[in-house]
């Protein structure tokens, strides 16, 4: 893998790059451009000049990025052609097989594989499953929000979205909830490029990794032994078809409802918040209508998209949009392109809360792929906000967020709030 380049280019120079290339030559997929937010207007143009992009010298190798909103969904429903088992290369631009930072997954998988391990921990999202969480995290976001200081300058990632995400993970993997955060050190070390902020070198993000691997391992065994539980370890244990997987589909597993488990939801707690402040019509209209609440986790999942990409691998040779992909092209499905395509979204840049379509969003993918867990992610941001709007007139940003140096994960790192008063009792 590739580290984060040491001298990133500047906002500046990205600009000139833009303007300046011709569009065969972009490369989209520079962790520099996502970490200053420049991603998009790159997109933009890949999706108006060259919907089906043939980048033959990325960061990261030849690649073709696909754009469009209908051209992405054609790919997820053709599974036959276009691959996503880690053999052929898995599910990022930067994933390979035979890497270690990288585990075979059921996400990583075709069907019938696919289809055995997903039905085995899809119980676990089930309403009624949801509806008995729902308590539970309610008390969660009344108690970090009750902590929150007023008037202060605080990080609103560390403080609120990891901690409710942490606590929610922890609950559905059957981890304990005291140790809840390092489920988050364990997620930011799976995503991460070496040289990125707590991962210098590729041998501390595999030593943070095993730390991680050697728990999961334990709990493991423990619940082969006595898998009668409702988390999703338990569930993966009791199912005939999952409980004698081998050791690296486990661990890979275990990986892969880390990172889904929490990452998502995680940055759209954080991106909602920048949302409001940015569009602060919509927020008066929230609290003007508080019944529009429901359409909150859609329209920000689509306006976020925290997972930016998926990857596949064409299984033959294929014409898409015009253009020939041969057979073991990367193919990289950008769906934070997608979800601001002009042709499915009218005024794709805005947060309009109360979209009518904002429900075809791609941010959880589509077809056999799309996420288990959006029903889970979507209770936990509108279980949040509820409590926001029983609480505060306000959240005000305060400085530009910081965002992640990653083409995957479309995140932030850091941003800073400041909350000036709660409402009257």
């Amino acid at each position: 893998m590739p580290p984060i380049p040491t001298s990133p280019k500047t906002a500046a120079q990205y600009e000139t790059e833009l303007a300046a290339l011709p569009v065969e030559a972009l490369d989209v997929a520079q962790p520099g451009l996502f970490e200053l937010g420049l991603a998009p207007r790159y997109l933009e143009r890949l999706r108006r000049e060259a919907p089906v992009h043939r980048c033959a010298q990325g960061l990261y190798g030849t690649y073709w990025s696909i754009t469009r909103a209908r051209d992405i969904e054609a790919v997820e429903l053709d599974h036959e052609t276009f691959s996503s088992e880690h053999a052929h290369g898995g599910i990022t631009i930067l994933s390979h097989p035979e890497d270690p930072q990288f585990l075979p997954s059921f996400l990583a998988m075709d069907p019938p594989r696919h289809t055995a391990q997903r039905q085995a921990v899809a119980p676990a999202f089930t309403p009624d499953r949801l509806a008995a969480m729902a308590p539970r995290l309610q008390a969660w976001a009344a108690e970090i929000l009750d902590g929150l200081p007023i008037g202060e300058t605080f990080d609103w990632v560390d403080r609120v979205s990891v901690e409710l995400t942490a606590r929610a993970l922890a609950l559905l993997l059957g981890f304990p909830e005291a140790r809840c955060r390092e489920l988050i050190r364990w997620s930011q070390a799976i995503v991460a490029l070496p040289g990125s902020p707590g991962f210098p070198t590729l041998a501390e993000k595999m030593r943070v990794l095993q730390d991680c691997l050697d728990s999961f391992d334990a709990i493991w065994e423990q619940r082969l032994r006595a898998p009668e539980g409702e988390d999703l370890l338990s569930l993966l244990a009791r199912c005939p078809r999952t409980r004698a997987m081998p050791r690296a589909e486990v661990q890979g597993n275990i990986l892969l409802l880390i990172v889904a488990g929490n990452d998502t939801t995680r940055h759209s707690l954080s991106a909602s918040v920048l949302a409001f402040d940015r569009f602060p019509g919509e927020w008066a209209k929230l609290r003007r209508q508080p019944a529009l609440l429901t359409g909150l986790a859609p329209e920000i999942l689509r306006w976020q998209t925290p997972v930016a990409h998926m990857r596949r691998t064409a299984m033959r040779d294929v014409t898409l949009g015009g253009q020939r992909i041969p057979k073991g092209g990367k193919v990289i499905l950008w769906y934070l392109s997608a979800n601001r395509d002009a042709a499915l979204f009218a005024q794709a840049d805005d947060f309009i809360l109360d979209r009518a379509n904002a429900r075809r969003h791609f941010a959880f993918g589509a077809g056999i792929h799309r996420c288990l867990g959006a029903r889970l992610a979507d209770l936990q941001i509108r279980t949040l906000w509820q409590a926001v709007l029983d609480r505060f007139p306000r959240i005000e940003v305060v400085h530009p967020p910081v965002r992640t140096a990653s083409t995957f994960m479309h995140g932030f790192a850091e941003l800073r709030v400041r909350i000036a008063a709660r409402h009257a009792a």
